[in-house]
């Protein structure tokens, strides 16, 4: 395999909106990222973060030098959540106008990041609110210079202009995407994910696999989706098992790192629809519910439901993981069943109803994804009619393992 003749050590730049530093050691690229700032007149720093990830993977210990040596001040929030919420980024943009930042650095995965790009609007717009933002009371049009270090391999977030954040009062977890939340450089170096537990290198990697999924599959799709679509299911197919095996594999880190990151364009540029809307409604109810385990047990419902649809695209892309498919739109339910397979084998079994959802949450979470902001825009892309019924469907028939034709669960 070419994967075999990649120098994982060897620094590379990968340009698109986001100067993306790739590969073992790309940590010590905050330091001329740094400079850079300095030299164009950024002195105050608003850092962004969780409770100890930032320092348990390494990050920090090269950053705070490389912050001195570079003479910018700085001020640290690291009240994020998982699935954060409004008052965690209000507070963290109180913390960064009170201090004059000029720039934010987000550490960490999709929820530090996503919480950094937010703040770094509301420095932009001081009078504003994270609900104002979440609930489109406004459009930015600008923002805080935004640098992301990522510590996970599942979310993109690091090269793209989508963003969520969730909105407790009102049940609410929208997603916005602006050209401004870009970020303008990003690092992501594997060494950093090297302690990653088993449960979130499975959750984060299926998050790819589902952006891909959904932005291969969209109104909107592109043959350069499509193209990121293949690659990426093929490399967390080969990777992850990898990974899980040995958390300190550098290769499968790599890989599995590039396979997010094409991931996060790819769905940059061909957007979402069912699972990424469905699931948001999961995590607004239960907060505590890992983004990609809701993704794993929507997806072989959502799979089911569209590939009809698109068969021809679905066969191509998971061709890894489901081997044989011709793009018979018959074949939906092996397709289903096949990947919902592969997940249980990875570890991913679970169900909606395991996880405390029931028959009784059905017409609140259709409700809810047809009526959240933002998530209207997705449904409108998926590649079936998006209607309350098709919705309450999936969400149904993903409460329970899905049967094959034999009746027998798989």
């Amino acid at each position: 395999m070419w994967e075999d003749r990649v120098d994982i050590h060897e620094v590379r730049e990968i340009r698109s909106k986001t100067m993306m530093y790739l590969g073992v050691g790309a940590i010590d690229k905050i330091g001329d990222i740094l400079r850079t700032l300095h030299e164009e007149g950024i002195r105050r720093l608003m850092i962004v973060t969780s409770r100890s990830a930032y320092k348990k993977c390494g990050a920090w210990a090269v950053i705070e030098p490389a912050l001195e040596q570079a003479g910018i001040e700085y001020r640290l929030y690291n009240g994020v959540t998982p699935n954060p919420n409004n008052e965690q980024v209000d507070e963290a943009a109180k913390i960064g106008r009170k201090f004059d930042a000029q720039a934010v650095l987000g550490i960490g995965g999709g929820s530090p990041i996503d919480t950094a790009k937010s703040v770094a609007v509301l420095l932009a717009y001081p009078e504003k609110t994270c609900e104002e933002l979440y609930t489109f009371a406004f459009a930015p049009e600008k923002a805080a210079p935004i640098i992301a270090v990522n510590t996970t391999h599942g979310t993109g977030t690091e090269v793209d202009r989508f963003a969520v954040v969730s909105i407790p009062e009102l049940g609410y977890k929208p997603a916005i995407a602006y050209d401004c939340l870009y970020p303008r450089f990003a690092i992501d170096d594997p060494a950093l994910m090297a302690g990653l537990p088993a449960l979130q290198t499975l959750y984060v990697s299926i998050d790819a696999v589902n952006h891909v999924t959904e932005a291969a599959t969209t109104t909107v799709a592109s043959p350069y989706s499509i193209l990121l679509a293949k690659e990426t299911t093929r490399l967390v197919y080969e990777y992850l098992p990898r990974a899980i095996d040995d958390p300190n594999d550098l290769t499968a880190r790599y890989f599995l790192l590039y396979a997010s990151a094409i991931a996060g364009i790819a769905f940059d540029n061909g957007m979402l629809h069912f699972t990424h809307a469905l699931e948001h409604p999961l995590s607004a109810i239960k907060p505590d519910l890992a983004h990609g385990l809701g993704l794993a047990m929507l997806l072989p419902a959502v799979l089911r439901t569209i590939y009809p649809a698109t068969s021809e695209v679905l066969a191509e892309i998971y061709a890894p993981i489901v081997p044989g498919l011709t793009g018979d739109p018959a074949e939906a339910e092996r397709l289903a069943c096949g990947v919902e397979a592969w997940l249980a084998e990875l570890g991913l079994d679970e169900k909606l109803s395991s996880e405390g959802y029931s028959e009784a949450d059905l017409d609140r979470l259709t409700d809810l994804a047809l009526h959240t902001p933002s998530l209207g825009l997705l449904l409108s892309m998926a590649p079936v009619e998006s209607s309350a019924n098709v919705i309450r469907l999936i969400y149904r028939d993903s409460l329970h393992p899905l049967r094959n034709s034999a009746g027998v669960t798989v």
